[in-house]
């Protein structure tokens, strides 16, 4: 359910983006900004909203009956989720900062104004992503699978996509879904403002990577801002991680992209990879410059073959409908909306903590 609200607070949204320091962004956008890499963001749209101008591509609709080129939005989620990835602010400091600013969208609405869709949907989606040259597919939904989407995920792994998908969200879901569940997909769980496992957060062996999850800043339709907790904005801010390291390496396979994230993460919880943080929390600096050996070199663990650990050389819920992008609310008068969404063992060598 949502409510409306008014103002754009362009002014201070870059101020609450608190995931930006801690993850450093400044630093890795002294070495890339993710030129050159294409995002398919499969969801409810993608406003054109003036913080994405210029990088918002030509998508589309893959809802049935349906037709668009993914540039529209009547719920946000879906311009909560690009802005993450790739806005760009206007001058100076105003507007929201995404991970990878210079990377491009390709937007597809597979989910409707709801948040839920089918997993057919969700298949065709990763289908048209796959055949359009995408990248990375970052994928902030969770749910039950279908004989369609294990397909398409297959396809678009071997086809060399870093595929990024959320783990899912408590208390509407208690175990990983899918597509986070599948081998080879980048599975991302949440971290709170002091870096801690965030309660929503999914736990599981499934688990690869954490990234922040709460009070997460972001862009929104009409040109007004979102503010949101879940797996969703981790997704997307990994998905934004794996377009630097594309950006940064355009020669480096899929695998060994999906790699360097989980080589690099910053080892939190019991030492080792662990069901709340997989291998830790993504350190893109480190994903961005140390030395990591590459997969033939370690015995794959995890999700073989996306993710395997190294050590760090450098100082929704399963639905009746299928498929579900968990909650939206707009707080009134604030212009911010409140949106909420939603892996495999083996322990790694040890690596740096902090």
């Amino acid at each position: 359910m949502a409510t409306r609200g008014t103002g754009d607070n362009s002014e201070r949204v870059r101020h609450d983006q608190w995931h930006l320091n801690y993850l450093q962004v400044s630093e890795a956008h002294t070495i890339t900004r993710g030129a050159g890499v294409v995002v398919a963001v499969p969801d409810t749209g993608v406003d054109s909203h003036p913080d994405l101008t210029g990088n918002l591509l030509t998508g589309t609709n893959v809802m049935p009956g349906k037709d668009g080129d993914g540039r529209r939005d009547t719920n946000s989620h879906g311009t909560a989720m690009a802005g993450l990835i790739a806005a760009h602010g206007t001058t100076g400091d105003v507007g929201a900062l995404g991970i990878a600013p210079e990377a491009k969208i390709l937007p597809i609405i597979s989910s409707a104004a709801d948040n839920r869709g089918e997993a057919d949907d969700l298949a065709a989606a990763v289908e048209y992503a796959t055949s359009h040259h995408a990248e990375v597919i970052s994928i902030s939904s969770s749910g039950t699978a279908s004989v369609r989407l294990i397909r398409a995920i297959k396809v678009a792994l071997a086809a060399d996509i870093v595929v990024v998908a959320g783990v899912g969200n408590r208390p509407e879901a208690i175990s990983v879904g899918y597509p986070a569940s599948e081998d080879g997909v980048v599975a991302v769980a949440g971290i709170d403002r002091t870096g801690e496992h965030a309660a929503i957060s999914v736990t599981g062996p499934e688990v690869d990577v954490a990234a922040p999850a709460v009070d997460i800043y972001s862009t929104s339709y009409g040109g007004k801002y979102s503010k949101g907790t879940g797996t969703s904005g981790a997704t997307a801010i990994v998905a934004g991680a794996a377009a630097l390291i594309r950006s940064k390496y355009p020669n480096l396979p899929a695998q060994e992209v999906a790699h360097r994230l989980t080589a690099t993460a910053i080892d939190k919880g019991p030492p080792g990879r662990d069901d709340e943080y997989g291998y830790g929390v993504i350190d893109l600096v480190a994903a961005l410059t140390a030395d990591v050996p590459p997969l033939g070199f370690q015995t794959p663990s995890v999700t073989a073959p996306a993710s395997t650990a190294a050590r760090d050389s450098s100082n929704d819920n399963p639905t009746a409908r299928g498929l579900a992008t968990l909650g939206v609310l707009l707080a009134a008068g604030g212009g911010y909306l409140y949106w909420r969404r939603r892996r495999r063992g083996g322990d790694p060598p040890p690596r740096i903590s902090r």
